[in-house]
């Protein structure tokens, strides 16, 4: 969503010196309570008070100009500010000691530049520079000695020209098939302008030859078809005027250079966002590749039409039309494509999405003979889409392994990705994006910057095909694996689930202004378009980034509910019969902890209590006997199971739930994360005191529990996670709020010794969320996988191997 405003009213302050006018550029600015705001007196549109600034504390009693582009403004607070207008361009030069050097700052007054270009004018070494700015225009510069010169203005477009791309020239003085520098200029109102930027040739006229059309022939044809209501295209104006530059040549005579509109491209439904030329090597041709806000991509190029002369012979006119078109069809869709590339020597067209997403498309063109040229005929091009890379768009807050360690989900605003992984030989992991999915109204945070958990669950049957997640908002939902999560995994070789994939549902529908999905299954009408995978050849393929967003959602099978406030974490127990989730929480009646059992997810025993703030992270003990809490309260909390004997002397069963057992307030900040280690003998807390504390139990009956090693970092500590099939060490990562990894190993509870430190340039550059090594059993136990997610907005993968 975005805003913008039509209209400001608003009164000037009662102070004789509260309004000053900038003589050289007519922008009035004035004092307006705390705010300066300006009016640009001589705007042909009229639109008043075009903005307001805000930044004081007190009554603004003073404003004055310094210059056109510097104002000075006082309150009566005593606090002067001044204000620079930075519409500004600057030209820098690279030098090998002091790097870069401002050479040039271009004004462009009240003008905003949203797109700049560089290029080498046809035949000569000057340079030209296109500015496309917030009033609709394209300002053209010029420089063949040491500045910048403003030598033209290109109009037509009708909104605000965001992108910009020259075609270098193939001309030269003996070529004959010469092509002009091209100029491209895409624009929020939906098209794209061509321009020709050419040297003029003095040619000197024959007597058989006709006379060449002038520029008053050129201007009165224009102003005929103005006059006749033929000078546009729907509303859009189409100028004939040829701008003529002058430059000076490498021999210091003047050089003259002409820019012609060429053609108007229509096409697109909404704003174009990117230009990029399709690079020579591929094709002789000029492609250009556009994106937009519709969600499309579209290639043109020029076609050539033999045209009648007057004389009666075959001429060749340039008409530039869609060669190819690639995404979505009907319309804006989450944002459309923010920018577009030319990869692979032009071989393949890629673009990226509102979401961060990339969607790639690869040409394949008809085989050629042996040692015969590449063929370089644009309609015998035939381009299809294949995978690229994807990820949020935002901080990722939670991961979490599926039990046997064969896929990873990874959670963040404002979806949740699973990613599959799987070794190849010399444990080359290879993720793939099998499904996305949205799953909460509001975005998938926790705690203001902190953690959020997912973790995968199961019940007996199918305990890798579900999983549960919290968002902020009071419930907590679940979520089934569809047939397409299923085959996807098969064919690609990552796992065997085990499951019939028929019987389960394609995916899911979001029903208009619903909060909930909706299964979606075989015998449904629609039910192929909503497929997750794509069967070619026989060949299973990962979903592209179009249908991770649209065709994979996972069916909502539970939501839970039980908090009264946003949901800030959750867990699973070891068996998968239990998860305990937590809200946010100022006071002990909300700072409780809630078990549910994953089979018809109803409350198992009274809320854990204890706490007097928002618990951070819940921890079953590996032989669920035990639950591990932490908190903003700088306290952790240990519950213990409680089992009652059936009623006619049965088996134990659970009947009370879990009671607190333990409690500890030694760190002095707020504790972040905790973590048992495999065998239950010792846990371990994350604080942002900057300190890691490692305890053990006094006794047998591990009900007290002491300090068994205080680690001490040198940044506060966000996150950890204990390696759970290590068996000769204990295996302890940390993860910092910098970003980076530390990697402890024990041979004992005591004696701790860091054996790794993992950069911000392999790991993270912000707050790390959450830590979780891989399940599964390595032979050599010389190499183990581990994920972590940070504030970055990544989520990693790492291999840490035994030297």
């Amino acid at each position: 969503m975005s805003a913008t405003t039509d209209y400001i009213a608003a009164a000037t302050n009662r102070f004789n010196h509260a309004a000053d006018v900038s003589t050289s550029t007519n922008l009035t600015a004035f004092a307006s309570g705390k705010l300066i705001a300006l009016w640009q007196t001589d705007d042909p549109a009229d639109r008043g008070i075009l903005k307001t600034l805000p930044g004081h504390g007190g009554l603004v009693t003073c404003v004055r100009f310094i210059d056109g582009v510097t104002l000075l403004t006082a309150d009566d607070a005593g606090v002067l500010k001044l204000w620079r207008n930075n519409a500004v361009v600057k030209v820098w030069r690279l030098e090998e000691q002091d790097g870069l050097k401002e050479v040039q700052v271009i004004s462009l007054k009240n003008r905003y530049p949203l797109s700049i270009e560089v290029a080498e004018l046809p035949e000569s070494e000057a340079l030209i520079l296109a500015v496309g700015s917030t009033d609709r225009s394209i300002q053209i510069y010029t420089r063949s000695e040491s500045t910048f010169l403003l030598s033209a203005t290109l109009s037509g477009h009708e909104d605000w020209v965001r992108s910009l791309a020259f075609r270098p020239s193939t001309s030269s003085t003996t070529s004959t098939d010469a092509t002009p520098l091209i100029l491209a200029s895409g624009s929020q109102d939906a098209t794209i302008r061509l321009w020709n930027i050419e040297p003029v040739r003095q040619a000197k006229p024959t007597p058989t030859e006709a006379t060449p059309l002038s520029d008053e022939l050129l201007d009165a044809f224009e102003a005929s078809l103005a006059d006749a209501g033929e000078s546009g295209e729907g509303g859009r104006q189409i100028s004939l005027k040829k701008h003529v530059l002058m430059v000076k040549g490498a021999d210091g005579s003047p050089q003259q250079f002409s820019i012609t509109f060429d053609a108007l491209l229509v096409g697109h439904e909404a704003g174009i966002t990117s230009l990029s030329w399709r690079p020579f090597i591929t094709s002789t041709e000029p492609t250009l590749l556009s994106t937009s806000t519709d969600s499309s991509l579209i290639l043109w190029s020029p076609s050539s039409l033999a045209i009648p002369s007057q004389d009666g012979t075959d001429g060749n006119a340039s008409l530039w039309i869609n060669r190819q078109r690639f995404g979505d069809v009907g319309g804006q869709r989450l944002g459309g494509f923010v920018g577009g590339l030319w990869v692979s020597r032009g071989n393949e067209a890629m673009a990226w999405g509102w979401s961060g997403g990339w969607r790639r498309w690869r040409c394949e063109t008809p085989a050629t003979t042996e040692g015969a040229a590449p063929d370089t005929d644009l309609e015998k091009e035939v381009w299809t889409e294949i995978g690229a890379i994807s990820g949020h768009a935002g901080p990722v807050k939670g991961i979490s392994w599926s039990p046997g360690g064969e896929y990873l989900i990874s959670a963040g605003p404002p979806c949740l990705i699973p990613v599959a992984v799987w070794t190849r030989p010399r444990a080359y992991m290879a993720p793939s994006l099998p499904a996305r999915r949205t799953l909460h109204a509001r975005g998938m945070n926790s705690l203001a910057r902190r953690s959020m958990g997912t973790t995968c669950l199961a019940s007996p049957a199918l305990d890798v095909l579900r999983f549960a997640s919290v968002a902020d908002e009071k419930v907590a939902r679940v979520f089934e694996a569809p047939r397409g999560f299923v085959t996807t995994m098969n064919g690609l070789g990552v796992a065997d689930l085990g499951v019939d994939e028929e019987a389960r549902p394609v995916s899911a529908s979001v029903p208009p202004l619903g909060l909930s999905n909706k299964a979606v299954g075989g015998s449904d009408e629609n039910a192929q378009s909503y497929a997750s995978v794509s069967r070619s050849g026989g060949v299973v393929r990962r979903p592209f980034e179009g249908e991770l967003a649209a065709m994979t959602l996972w069916p909502e099978v539970e939501k839970v509910f039980g908090h009264g406030y946003e949901s800030i974490t959750i867990a699973a127990s070891t068996s998968r019969n239990l998860i305990a989730t937590a809200c946010k929480a100022t006071t002990p009646k909300h700072a409780v902890v809630r078990l549910y059992d994953t089979t018809k997810f109803h409350p198992v025993g009274e809320p854990l209590a204890g706490h007097a703030l928002t618990v951070t992270r819940i921890a079953f003990s590996p032989d669920d006997k035990r639950v591990l809490t932490v908190s903003r309260d700088r306290t952790w909390r240990m519950f213990e199971l409680q089992e009652t004997e059936g009623a006619d002397g049965d088996a134990p069963t659970l009947a009370v739930g879990y009671v607190p057992i333990a409690a500890d307030k030694s760190h002095a900040r707020i504790i972040w994360d905790c973590a048992w280690s495999p065998n239950g003998r010792l846990f371990a807390t994350a604080s942002r005191d900057k300190t890691i504390r490692i305890w053990h139990a006094k006794d047998d009956a591990k009900r007290q529990w002491t300090t068994a090693a205080t680690l001490k970092l040198r940044e506060a500590t966000t996150a950890v996670a204990f390696e759970p099939v290590a068996k000769e060490k204990s295996i302890l990562a940390v993860g910092l709020e910098t970003g980076e990894i530390i990697i402890y190993t024990s041979s004992s509870d005591t004696e701790w010794h860091s054996s790794l430190t993992i950069s911000n340039e392999t790991a993270h550059v912000d707050h790390i969320h959450q830590l979780a090594w891989r399940p599964g059993k390595d032979a050599d136990q010389k190499q183990w996988q581990i994920a972590s997610c940070s504030e970055d907005g990544t989520s990693r993968i790492l291999t840490v191997t035994v030297l």
